[in-house]
């Protein structure tokens, strides 16, 4: 179960902020009700059959593939990928390559020329099928794989997520006969990374799908009642937004949550950045970042607030080696897990910057597993619902990103977009 704390005694009175918590309770029902919500009781009404079948197309890719190919943008692609690289990456024979999330050539042609010979498949991932940007790589990668298998057999190496009904791509997947698995109606694409939009990848992965949506389903049963932790984080961001603090840092001491973070930052920034509303969702990552950010975060504006994500367990792995020369200065450290020297780093910068003035708010995980990864992504779905609904606006919508769409297809000439 994932744990939140943070000493609001400087912001907020104990009895505000219960009865501010206690009031977000009448959300609850609105996410359930909302045609977006359908997230919230996922763990426990996800489709069996589709599940397995996800199961046995992952071990199909693992038998035949030494690269998926998973072409998707946003939604469509950063769960699975914060997913499999915070859980240390692939497990076994099947490397997880990305495409689709940009429209830079280089940036395709480097994926091109990774694969080079091995052995490959595609999950394409798009519930229209004709969002610009994975339908120009899938339209590449589809074209590689028949040049290298033939027509029939190509088909059978490319696992479509789409809509259950209608669309480009799911038409497509029906006359052609690729495998297909569903985007729900009712989970918008931020949300909905314990779907098969992005089982299927983590479970080629060899990451075990069965313990993230067990550990997702500790957390709904632990806060489905009133929001627990999560509603208190939602209340307390929208506090520090009062208090004019209107950006909020993600910082974590783990290298391979650099795209959690960027799934963070889509959920949050996408979810409540509307009517000129909403704090600002940045990210780092220490130790690393305190050698470029770290003067900024000490000394700089005070605008903003860090929200720390901790792991409790202990790692037990590399040691500081033992030197009779002792040239470095690390004669205090010699045989000392770095696992405990990072947490005291940890808890030096909490520290630090909150003598600074940074208000510090901590989201712990008991272990940076499967079951807890689960519970960390419903824990920050429910309080990114709660706090969109807490400062008045529509989590579950996006109407500004189609703006730069419609000028691109202006400036490109795409027939119906006319200047």
């Amino acid at each position: 179960m994932i744990d939140f704390s943070c000493d609001y005694k400087k912001y907020i009175s104990t009895e505000e902020l219960e009865e501010r918590v206690s009031q977000t309770r009448q959300y609850m029902a609105r996410i359930e009700q909302d045609d977006f919500g359908g997230w919230l009781d996922l763990p426990v009404k996800y489709d069996k059959d589709e599940f397995a079948r996800i199961k046995a197309a992952a071990e199909q890719i693992q038998s035949d593939s030494d690269y998926l190919i998973c072409i998707g943008i946003g939604g469509s692609y950063l769960g699975h990928r914060a997913v499999i690289e915070a859980l240390g990456g692939e497990r076994g024979r099947t490397k997880i390559l990305y495409a689709g999330n940009s429209l830079s050539a280089r940036g395709l042609e480097q994926v091109i020329r990774q694969i080079g010979d091995a052995d490959f498949s595609i999950n394409v991932i798009s519930k229209s099928g004709t969002t610009t940007e994975p339908a120009v790589a899938f339209r590449t990668f589809k074209k590689l794989l028949i040049e290298k298998y033939g027509e029939e057999k190509a088909a059978k190496r490319i696992y479509a997520t789409t809509d259950a009904n209608k669309g480009a791509l799911h038409d497509e997947a029906v006359a052609k006969g690729y495998a297909t698995f569903v985007v729900p109606d009712n989970i918008g694409g931020r949300y909905s990374v314990l779907t098969a939009v992005g089982l299927l990848a983590i479970a080629a992965a060899g990451i075990s799908i069965d313990k993230l949506m067990d550990g997702a389903e500790e957390e709904r049963a632990a806060t489905i009642s009133d929001g627990g932790k999560a509603a208190e984080y939602a209340v307390l961001r929208n506090v520090m937004l009062e208090k004019d603090y209107n950006i909020e840092v993600l910082a974590n001491f783990e290298p391979n949550f650099m795209y959690f973070n960027e799934w963070w930052k889509q959920l949050f920034g996408e979810s409540e950045g509307k009517e000129s509303k909403g704090l600002f969702p940045a990210s780092v990552v220490y130790s690393t970042d305190l050698h470029s950010m770290g003067q900024y975060l000490q000394e700089g504006r005070r605008a903003l607030f860090e929200t720390f994500v901790e792991v409790t367990d202990s790692y037990s792995g590399a040691k500081v080696p033992v030197s009779e020369e002792n040239l470095d200065g690390l004669k205090y450290l010699e045989g000392r897990e770095l696992d405990e020297i990072c947490k005291i780093a940890n808890q030096a910068t909490r520290e630090a910057h909150e003598a600074g003035g940074v208000p510090i708010m901590r989201v712990i995980m008991p272990a940076l597993d499967e079951r807890a990864m689960g519970g960390l992504i419903y824990f920050f779905e429910l309080a990114c619902a709660l706090s969109a609904f807490t400062l008045g606006v529509n989590p579950f919508n996006q109407p500004g990103v189609e703006a730069y769409k419609t000028r691109m297809f202006e400036l490109l000439g795409k027939p119906g977009y006319d200047r």
